[in-house]
């Protein structure tokens, strides 16, 4: 299996690793370990390059399987054998992109959850822009400019980001965490990552995020949708930079 560094280090950009299987048909390598993620809970995957000495090969699509995470090469460049010791590079830029995104997120869903007490429904993001569902049915335009406001207050709050992994009991008995339905959560998994948003928000978590909110930068809600009575949609988009 893949050790996945990016799990307890958002930050790291370089890794070494070594190529234990090769794919050809799907023109892709498994590492031992990788900071590349592989994409999960609304999060696209990474981008980058793996060095071979001077050679360097584009990494297009990231994915998780059975045996670790598959990292797909683009078609022009070859496939490095098993056991090659290689140097992996993030696409830094989109990575970190995404991770003021999935903070952004984060803060929205804990803005609405303490203060109309709505439940975050599904989500999905690109970089720089996301969209959140909730059971929302009161949502309003005059609403929409409260909340965006108070996501911003608390991106200025420059709340500590906090991530941990804990043993599936200890976090089954959060009361927070079971909000999130971490209950649905297969048997089979003995281990939950969290992701806090110190005196925000607490949720299962696997994907990377910013240390502070103050990270995110200005948030603007750009746009919000019915999708049925009670279901509403929130679009997002961040500032370029910080």
């Amino acid at each position: 299996m893949t050790v996945p560094l990016y799990q307890t280090d958002s930050y790291l950009r370089e890794f070494t690793a070594a190529v234990t299987a090769v794919d050809e048909a799907a023109h892709a390598v498994l590492l031992d370990q990788s900071a590349f993620y592989p994409g999960g809970g609304g999060q696209p995957c990474d981008q980058g390059w793996l060095w071979v000495g001077a050679e360097k090969l584009t990494v297009e699509k990231v994915k998780k399987g059975p045996e670790g995470a598959l990292h797909f090469l683009s078609a022009d460049c070859p496939l490095p054998a098993v056991g090659t010791a290689l140097r992996g590079e993030l696409d830094w830029e989109r990575r970190y992109a995404l991770m003021r995104t999935h903070t952004a997120m984060h803060i929205l869903c804990g803005v609405v959850f303490r203060d109309y007490g709505a439940q975050v429904t599904g989500g999905d993001m690109e970089p720089l822009q996301g969209r959140m569902d909730f059971e929302f049915e009161a949502l309003s335009k005059d609403l929409v400019g409260l909340i965006e406001a108070a996501v911003n207050a608390e991106v200025a709050a420059a709340h500590p980001v906090r991530v941990q992994i804990l043993p599936r009991e200890e976090a089954f008995q959060i009361p927070d965490l079971i909000r999130t339905k971490i209950n649905l959560l297969p048997p089979g998994i003995p281990e939950v990552r969290t992701v806090e948003l110190v005196g925000l928000d607490l949720q299962a978590d696997g994907g990377t995020h910013v240390g502070s909110t103050a990270e995110v930068g200005p948030v603007r809600i750009a746009d919000y949708k019915s999708k049925g009575k009670i279901n509403k949609r929130i679009y997002l988009e961040l500032s370029p930079s910080a």
